[in-house]
């Protein structure tokens, strides 16, 4: 609950209509909090939180398959030992650090670049491979692991057939695509119909980042990229990169063509829920386009916490977008499960709007 939140504000025009519309400020159903969910083979019982008492699914967790990973090049295929041995581990380890934090679930999804830099008549076909190895390591441990499939991008036509294939199929909950694709920002007409067909099976596509495009780090962050490495990857290049591949997706007319489609941005919306109700503004301006995008972002993207655990930023999300559009996640390996988990216990929300983040929205959004 946010009674620490000033009466001034909630009293506010937005306040009330967030309080209102779009975030649960009491528990009216106590019931509710307490309700175990169904038996599932005593898999969910060991690793439940004391409060709020709920399953925990983590959707932005990765990994890497040996043979897809051995075709990435400079600074996207280098990894610390301890990080590169978890990524390649879909057992034993991953399930101890999952239990260990409370985690009941992970979805899995290719570390970046993904298929997303893959070329030539071979892609469509390792891409296979890769995504069938996923659904073999997931039927070991299918009510502890699920996942996303990965695109081979090259060929968007392949694409839409290699998505339907994994959820038909394997039972994959959607697609993660990483950053530019071949070096092409989404909204390129020629990946529409990768969009058609997730609003089809009604799937989401996870837009992850990646290495922004090399001519964006040669202006922006050469000079500091050797002393600090991050600031290409997850202190800065990265959301810079994927919020605006998710404007331009908005701009370019995706959600028009495709009413249905379900949109995934991780970190808190890169963000954009900071951002939305300016860029709303700024748009309407006189001189152009007329659209209304805080509707269209709002309508059609969730967002998840992955590697972005803080209270301000949260709350800033959920007044903006609203509970129900926000998603538990951790980043693993790239950032621990247990600051994930126990920064939840935190969160200053009551336990109606954490049990939704934290499994509540991922059952609906991913039919889990």
């Amino acid at each position: 609950m946010l009674a620490h939140l000033p009466a001034a504000f909630m009293a506010s025009a937005h306040g009330l209509r967030w309080r209102e519309r779009r975030v649960s400020t009491a528990v009216t159903d106590a019931s509710a909090v307490d309700r175990k969910p169904a038996a599932n083979n005593g898999e969910w019982e060991s690793s439940m939180f004391s409060k709020p008492s709920c399953p925990v699914i983590a959707l932005e967790e990765h990994y890497w398959d040996a043979e897809l990973s051995a075709t990435y090049g400079g600074v996207e295929g280098v990894r610390e030992a301890s990080t590169l041995k978890k990524l390649h581990d879909l057992g034993e380890l991953r399930l101890k650090e999952m239990d260990e934090a409370g985690i009941d679930i992970q979805v899995l999804s290719h570390g970046a670049p993904s298929g997303q830099k893959l070329s030539g008549d071979n892609a469509v076909e390792l891409i296979k491979r890769v995504n069938d190895r996923l659904a073999a390591a997931i039927a070991q441990n299918p009510k502890r692991l699920a996942g996303f499939a990965a695109l081979p991008t090259i060929d968007p036509a392949a694409s839409a057939d290699e998505l339907e294939r994994t959820v038909t199929k394997h039972g994959f909950k959607g697609a993660m695509i990483h950053g530019l694709a071949n070096g092409l920002f989404l909204d390129d007409k020629r990946f529409w119909p990768i969009f058609e067909r997730a609003e089809k099976l009604d799937v989401p596509i996870y837009l992850h980042p990646a290495v922004p495009h090399p001519g964006v780090m040669e202006a922006y962050y050469k000079e500091y990229a050797k002393d600090f490495p991050m600031v290409i990857r997850a202190a800065w290049g990265f959301t810079v990169e994927t919020a605006t591949i998710a404007i331009r997706l908005v701009l370019g007319g995706v959600f028009d063509k495709y009413p249905n489609l379900k949109i995934v941005l991780g970190h808190l919306g890169e963000t954009l829920p900071f951002l939305v109700w300016r860029i709303d503004q700024a748009l309407a301006r006189p001189g152009g386009k007329q659209m209304s995008f805080r509707s269209i972002f709002c309508d059609h993207f969730w967002i998840t916490t992955s590697g972005n655990f803080s209270n301000p930023a949260l709350l800033c999300c959920a007044m903006e977008m609203g509970v129900d559009r926000i998603l538990f996640s951790v980043d693993w390996p790239f950032v621990a499960n247990s600051q994930g988990t126990k920064w939840m216990e935190t969160v200053p929300l009551c336990d109606e709007d954490k049990i939704k983040i934290l499994s509540g929205n991922a059952k609906k959004l991913l039919k889990m």
